[in-house]
């Protein structure tokens, strides 16, 4: 049985129009929001073996809060290949993953992220900023991984979190 967590990173800033879409930064918003997420990845105890993330600076930071705040202590790998990776970019970074491997948390990017979603699932969701989704898998190894395999088990936003 293998876990599969998807971040999308949180809220971005638009506020400097001269840095390019690799360096915004989070805003307010997404820092609270990054903040909100790790408080739910320690609540619920979620224990990821790697964490996998875009190195673009509004994922790195999101990443960075949700590490900090959860006090995670686990590997961390940045991938460029997450920054505006389609759906094939995105299997063949899980197929990346070591096998002995069985709890990933991936920290990304739409539209590649909601695609990747409703491919392993068959469920169209939104996942808006610093949304976190819970996917389970049977399959034994990340390399086989196939349409509609996984289950999503649920999907949790800041804003959501906030009402409970």
């Amino acid at each position: 049985m293998r876990s599969l967590y998807l971040l999308r990173h949180a809220k971005s800033s638009w506020e400097d129009e001269s840095l390019g879409d690799f360096e915004r930064p989070l805003n307010e918003r997404g820092n609270k929001a990054a903040d909100t997420i790790g408080q739910f990845v320690a609540q619920e105890s979620l224990k990821p073996e790697i964490i996998l993330s875009s190195p673009a600076l509004r994922a790195r930071q999101t990443t960075e809060i949700v590490l900090r705040v959860s006090r995670l202590e686990v590997e961390l790998r940045f991938d460029v290949r997450i920054y505006e990776a389609s759906l094939d970019t995105l299997l063949l970074i899980l197929a990346d993953i070591e096998p002995k491997k069985s709890v990933v948390l991936m920290v990304g990017h739409n539209p590649g992220f909601e695609e990747l979603l409703h491919f392993l699932t068959g469920e169209v969701k939104s996942m808006p900023t610093a949304a976190l989704a819970k996917l389970k898998f049977e399959s034994d190894d990340w390399k086989s991984l196939g349409r509609n395999e996984a289950h999503l088990e649920w999907i949790v936003t800041p804003k959501g979190l906030k009402h409970k």
